[in-house]
């Protein structure tokens, strides 16, 4: 399936960062506003207690099942926030580095941040989208 999403790279700013400065989708569309994808398994519980990178996969693994139960994949988000429940910007690279993974190519724009503390008991990790349907 073709994505609605065609990412803008600038020629006037820095090539260096490993995103897509921007992202265009011609209307009309039909949105997917996600919410904050959690390091959470099938019974509620956070796996990967004080492992970045371990939440890291498992909030990738909630998105797409997310993404896949309204017919879209990671190719047809468009822009994304990545937390980070860590003042330590190692513990932020290690979190993007997997993110990174699963994205690939389709590096939309997003933020990465560095926040205090997140919603669940042990939470390290949350990544919220929104995505496009073709």
């Amino acid at each position: 399936m073709k994505s609605a999403v065609k990412l803008v790279r600038s020629t006037r700013l820095t090539p260096a960062v490993d995103y897509a400065y921007a992202a265009v989708v011609d209307a009309p569309v039909r949105s997917l506003w996600l919410a904050g994808a959690c390091p959470l398994d099938a019974e509620g519980r956070t796996v990967a207690v004080g492992d970045y990178a371990g939440q890291a996969h498992q909030v990738m693994r909630n998105l797409i099942t997310v993404l896949e139960e309204t017919g879209a994949a990671l190719t047809d988000i468009v822009r994304t926030t990545v937390y980070v429940a860590s003042g330590d910007q190692a513990d932020l690279v290690k979190v993007w580095d997997v993110y990174r993974e699963y994205m690939g190519e389709h590096d939309v724009p997003s933020t990465l941040l560095g926040v205090s503390v997140l919603g669940y008991h042990d939470q390290l990790v949350e990544v919220e989208a929104v995505a496009v349907l073709p």
